[in-house]
């Protein structure tokens, strides 16, 4: 099998809201097909069946072993928005457009091209059948031989942890707090499946019931627990709730990965909570200051240089010892869309490198500020 998928997506809802579908055609590069799904959302906006569409596209490509995607959508706006030509206006729509873009820089490469309406039929034609049917419907390839390609063995699903080789360490245990697509927990699930960390996670806490975050979370296997803030009285009750979930599963290290909420940390997690946030700290920090907010400020301030930061958690926002930081340009067009891109790139990279460290005992935090210690063995 080529590792080039090329996808077809599309779209529709009958009301806007209304009711919604989403679908998309997978083929080879010679056009065989591969896969053909309908899926039948509910209650939805054009906009989020389009970007649906995509993503399940995506997942499907990753399970099917695909390298690389050439992706064709009859949504213009969308194509724009993912191509970074156009601003991502909508709450609702946001965190689906960051999830797509996550998804996509798991290819070595992509591309994502706008084509009109009566060159993407056939996955149309999936979109309308859904809706007719009120149900996910599926495309048998139309030949035997796309229906063996079908049939292919699928790699297996994302597993919560790497084994350790015989004298190597156990993994490290991480409790990942979310409020988002969770973007970065597919990250440290994709490095821990790959062997480049070597850590388990024995629970996902989401301060959101109906985020994406959960959603992989679950289809992971992973543990989920859903705590609200909204649903206590003061952040005292808000926190205990947590720590106790925390406590329960005997984690090592405690990961913030788009977590929104404040939380008193007890002192035995000094030193045990991370955080990353996409920026320089201590710049364009603190309250309020998390994704798109983050990078219209860098871009407003006239920045040239942007990044992000890994640190410790303190009971302030964005205010605790900074473990690592990774760097990356601002382009004189640059728009938020593509800035938080660029930014993300590496945060994928900085993140498990913190972890990494933080597994291995090379972190002393001396004075408020973070020592990266020689490895055992190493030059001191």
């Amino acid at each position: 099998m080529s590792d080039h998928a090329v996808i077809y997506t599309d779209g529709g809802s009958r009301g806007n809201p209304g009711p919604a579908a989403a679908g998309f055609i997978m083929t080879d590069p010679t056009g065989r097909q591969i896969l053909g799904r309908g899926l039948y959302l509910g209650e939805a906006t054009n906009n989020v069946a389009e970007y649906t569409a995509m993503i399940r596209a995506l997942e499907a490509a990753r399970e099917h072993g695909f390298k690389a995607v050439r992706v064709f959508t009859d949504s213009e706006l969308m194509a724009r928005q993912i191509n970074g030509l156009y601003k991502v206006k909508s709450d609702l729509i946001r965190p689906l457009h960051d999830e797509v873009r996550a998804l996509l820089m798991r290819f070595s490469s992509w591309q994502v091209t706008h084509v009109t309406r009566d060159r993407n039929s056939r996955a149309d034609a999936l979109v309308n059948q859904a809706l007719d049917l009120r149900k996910d419907v599926e495309s048998r390839p139309p030949s035997a031989r796309c229906a063996a390609a079908d049939k292919e063995p699928r790699p297996k699903p994302v597993s919560k942890k790497v084994r350790p080789r015989p004298g190597t360490a156990s993994p490290i245990r991480l409790a990942v707090l979310l409020s988002g697509g969770g973007t970065t927990l597919l990250n440290l699930l994709r490095c821990i499946d790959e062997g480049l960390l070597n850590a388990e996670i024995p629970l996902v806490v989401s301060s959101r019931s109906t985020v994406a975050g959960v959603q992989h979370a679950e289809k992971a296997g992973l543990a989920v627990r859903i705590i609200r803030r909204k649903d206590y009285p003061d952040i005292d009750a808000f926190s205990k709730t947590l720590v106790e979930a925390i406590d329960a599963a005997t984690v090592h290290l405690v990961v913030q990965a788009g977590w929104l909420c404040l939380w008193e940390l007890p002192p035995r997690y000094v030193n045990r909570v991370m955080n990353i946030h996409p920026a320089l700290l201590p710049s364009f920090g603190g309250r309020g200051m998390w994704g798109h907010h983050v990078h219209e400020a860098v871009l407003n301030a006239g920045c040239k240089v942007s990044g992000c930061t890994v640190h410790f958690c303190t009971n302030e926002y964005d205010r605790g010892p900074i473990i690592v930081q990774r760097t990356c340009p601002v382009m004189e067009d640059d728009t938020p869309e593509t800035l938080a891109a660029r930014v993300f790139e590496q945060e994928c990279i900085a993140y498990p490198e913190a972890i990494r460290l933080f597994a291995a005992g090379r972190l002393r935090v001396d004075n408020g500020r973070v020592r990266i210690l020689a490895p055992a063995g190493g030059p001191s």
